[in-house]
């Protein structure tokens, strides 16, 4: 087995290491990937993103999204979480066999005295009954990867504001996250290993996988990045995980609606958005105003379903004419996602 230690702290970058890596290198044994992200939703292949965040909370606190290449469901990651990655031939495993995948790692958080550590269900890893791991998995030319988070001491309380999102604001036919009782993997380790940092854990982890006693032993193990592969890396990262159009627009078609009650009105704003784009809106409500709503409207048709775009759009326009005594900023957040 060989493994590759990301430096990268952004998301992005990691994915599309693992992607190049497991498209474009060739390793003659299984590959293990670690790598440690900055705060970050990511979401899978099939899902809404907007369905799935808090847009709000991520644009407020600075929390990168993405979109994976696998499916599964969504995920919030910090630099309290560490994440690993297998690849293999995709003759040596089932597609969908989480449990193959994943055995070396509760084995080896039994070494580091997690002994509750199991896998469960469909792609779950448990600790006393409590979620600690979600996996994903993606095949393609005959290789398959399976990467998973490990929670080692991530933030719950922002991992469950970044990834709450009122359920009647927006419908799709997305496939939707099951959320799950979650926990962190600290508490249930030995006392030796109760003050590990992320990159400590992780280099623990890489000892019981390779059952070493230390890093220098498995350095001839370990696959560096050259800088041909990093200028290949770097097309994917734009083609895909820095870009707008495959982190939203490659949502299902869906449905999005905000209504709020003012001192002179309510407003009811309906969108249809297909591809990330506005196919249809509707603003409805009691409100004032000496011109007709449909001008803003029609300018809405077909811009991106973006927080920026659509503040450009109504930026043409005194609202104050369409929305009587209604504040511009109030509008803002109303109107957008």
């Amino acid at each position: 087995m060989y493994y590759v230690v990301m430096k990268d702290r952004d998301i992005r970058d990691n994915l599309a290491t693992e992607q190049y890596l497991m498209n474009n290198v060739k390793f003659d044994e299984p590959l293990v990937l670690f790598y440690i992200e900055k705060p970050c939703i990511i979401v899978g292949r099939n899902q809404n993103t907007l369905e799935e965040i808090n847009s709000d909370y991520i644009k407020d606190n600075n929390i990168t999204v993405t979109r994976r290449i696998s499916g599964g469901g969504a995920v919030y990651q910090d630099l309290g979480n560490l994440c690993f990655s297998f690849v293999v031939d995709s003759n040596d495993k089932n597609f969908g066999d989480f449990k193959s995948f994943t055995q070396p790692i509760i084995d080896a958080l039994h070494q580091m005295g997690a002994t509750t550590a199991e896998v469960s269900g469909r792609n779950d890893l448990l600790v006393d009954g409590k979620k600690f791991s979600g996996n994903a998995m993606y095949s393609r030319n005959g290789k398959t990867f399976s990467h998973g988070t490990l929670s080692l001491d991530v933030d719950l309380d922002v991992l469950t504001k970044a990834l709450h999102v009122q359920k009647d604001k927006i419908a799709s036919k997305g496939i939707k996250s099951i959320r799950s009782r979650v926990t962190n993997l600290r508490p249930y380790l030995a006392p030796e290993y109760q003050d590990l940092t992320t990159e400590q854990f992780r280099d623990r982890l890489l000892l019981e996988l390779f059952h070493a006693n230390n890093l220098d032993e498995i350095k001839d193990r370990e696959y560096i990045v050259t800088p041909a592969d990093q200028k290949a890396i770097d097309k994917i990262k734009e083609q895909y995980y820095y870009n707008w159009d495959w982190v939203y627009g490659k949502s299902p078609a869906f449905s999005a609606k905000q209504r709020k009650h003012f001192d002179m009105g309510t407003v009811d704003i309906r969108y249809n958005v297909e591809n990330g784009v506005v196919e249809n809106v509707e603003i409805y409500g009691d409100f004032f105003g000496m011109k007709d709503v449909n001008d803003i409207k029609q300018k809405l048709l077909n811009v991106k379903f973006d927080r920026d775009e659509i503040l450009k759009v109504l930026n043409q326009f005194n609202l104050d004419d369409y929305f009587k005594g209604i504040p511009e900023q109030e509008l803002g957040k109303l109107f957008t996602p």
